[in-house]
């Protein structure tokens, strides 16, 4: 079978702002999901689905793709998805599901699924690439969200992204001096990224709020030293929590934390960033929060 990849992501800066066109920084991780294609000329028209979550086999599906009925699943919720997915991959790609050719597909996640690294947009990047069509589109179809994953997973790389008055975003080179005291602590929960999202668009913002996170981004590409990234960290966190009106991670889970602590993508859940201090992992580890990463061992730059 041939294959394609994409990188998981972490959001570095902008969070729920990135909707209404701040300026995101956004990095790759090491961990990704993989796509594994082969097609069978044999007059049938089927799907043969196949999801694996490290390794294990989480999802099958059979498809028919000239009804788009569901032949067998054992997951039928998960199917629907995967199917309505798929008829989207079909109206956009001038090859793909247009013959009565058998398709087996399988994708591995190489990550927990409770880590929030891109599931969903690394498949829609995979999928597109395979089907040479355009991935903001078919994420938009299929998911919505601003798209700044579909970037990173896209590029393989960090970058800056916007996605108003029109998705743009560029390729950047983050690597700061600092990088390998930079740490990545997993929370233990998924947050619900478009709970967040929806409670965040019932509240009024203005057009200076937007532009000040996409200040915020531009001065933390300039930054040399830890102590002015943690300081813009530290401003980033503040300027969300007040006009969330919730109370920042580090108030919640680390008010006693010596260093700066910062949620990555919607708040709750997931990763957040902080930097080392004497026997960080330790104190992590005693608050419940075992997974700690370091920079190189995340970060895929």
């Amino acid at each position: 079978m041939n294959a394609i990849f994409s990188p998981g992501k972490l959001m570095l800066t902008s969070e729920y702002f990135a909707i209404d066109g701040a300026l995101v920084l956004a990095v790759p991780t090491r961990l990704g999901q993989e796509f594994f294609f082969e097609e069978k000329d044999d007059e049938n028209s089927l799907i043969f689905w196949e999801a694996y979550h490290q390794n294990t086999l989480w999802l099958k599906a059979v498809i028919d793709y000239k009804t788009w009925q569901i032949l067998e699943a054992n997951i039928p919720s998960s199917a629907e998805f995967i199917a309505k997915t798929l008829k989207n991959v079909q109206q956009l790609s001038k090859t793909k599901f247009k013959s009565n050719s058998t398709y087996y597909l399988k994708t591995n996640l190489q990550f927990p699924a409770d880590y929030g690294l891109g599931s969903s947009s690394t498949l829609m990047t995979n999928l597109a690439e395979w089907a040479e069509i355009d991935p903001f589109h078919l994420n938009t179809v299929s998911l919505g969200g601003s798209g700044y994953d579909i970037a990173v997973a896209k590029e393989k790389s960090a970058v800056l992204f916007q996605s108003k008055p029109e998705i743009k975003y560029e390729k950047v080179n983050f690597s700061p001096s600092f990088k390998n005291e930079l740490i990545f602590i997993h929370l233990n929960q998924k947050q619900d990224s478009r709970e967040g999202i929806s409670f965040y668009k019932s509240k009024k913002k203005s057009p200076e709020l937007v532009n000040e996170f996409s200040d915020i981004t531009k001065k933390i590409m300039l930054c040399g030293e830890l102590e002015n990234f943690s300081e813009l960290m530290i401003i980033h966190e503040r300027k969300i929590a007040d006009f969330l009106e919730i109370s920042t991670v580090k108030e919640k889970l680390f008010s006693d934390c010596p260093s700066f602590v910062k949620s990555l993508g919607a708040w709750g859940g997931d990763f957040v960033m902080s930097a080392k201090f004497g026997g960080f992992k330790d104190y992590f580890w005693e608050k419940g929060f075992t997974t700690v990463f370091e920079w190189e061992n995340i970060i895929n730059l």
